[in-house]
């Protein structure tokens, strides 16, 4: 079933000497659906890319997901959290098997939090494939390496590190 969305991303940081070795800073997404603002936040921590195969198809994270209420984004700013960037997701979404595709153009906030002055950063599409597992499931990446072999060659996907967005 196709589904249309449109999401607003907040990528909130918190810098502090207590977090990682390197000073690295803290980094979560609030994430709320613009197309049913009914629906709870959603706070999503990503870990680092696990240090594996460099042959593998895809990427491997850890990944914690919380649904939160509407004032997630105060509730971060109290804690030190700080607005990095943002940006909104609009497109469509289907399931295929265990996997998630979202195909969506990223757009900019002409004006910030104010998701409902975007403009699109390029023409293009931006094609993401996920699936949610538990840890050993090595099959799933052959899965999502065969599915994404039928969309050649009208999109080429490749790993991304989701950070890169901060930079467009």
């Amino acid at each position: 079933m196709l589904m249309k969305i449109q999401k607003h991303s907040m990528i909130m940081k918190w810098y502090s000497k207590y977090v990682g070795p390197t000073g690295t800073p803290l980094i979560l997404r609030a994430r709320q659906a613009l197309d049913h603002p009914e629906m709870p936040w959603h706070l999503r921590y990503i870990g680092q890319p696990e240090i594996g195969d460099k042959n593998r198809a895809t990427m491997i994270r850890s990944c914690i997901d919380v649904d939160t209420s509407n004032n997630v984004v105060q509730f971060l700013n109290e804690l030190g959290f700080r607005l990095d960037y943002e940006f909104v997701l609009k497109g469509f979404m289907f399931r295929k098997g265990r996997m998630k595709v979202t195909v969506a153009k990223v757009c900019r906030l002409l004006q910030q939090n104010n998701p409902d002055s975007i403009e699109p950063v390029s023409q293009s599409y931006l094609v993401e494939l996920s699936v949610v597992a538990p840890t050993g499931q090595e099959a799933l990446a052959d899965e999502m390496k065969a599915f994404s072999e039928q969309l050649k060659p009208l999109v080429q996907l490749d790993k991304f590190d989701h950070r890169r967005l901060q930079h467009v």
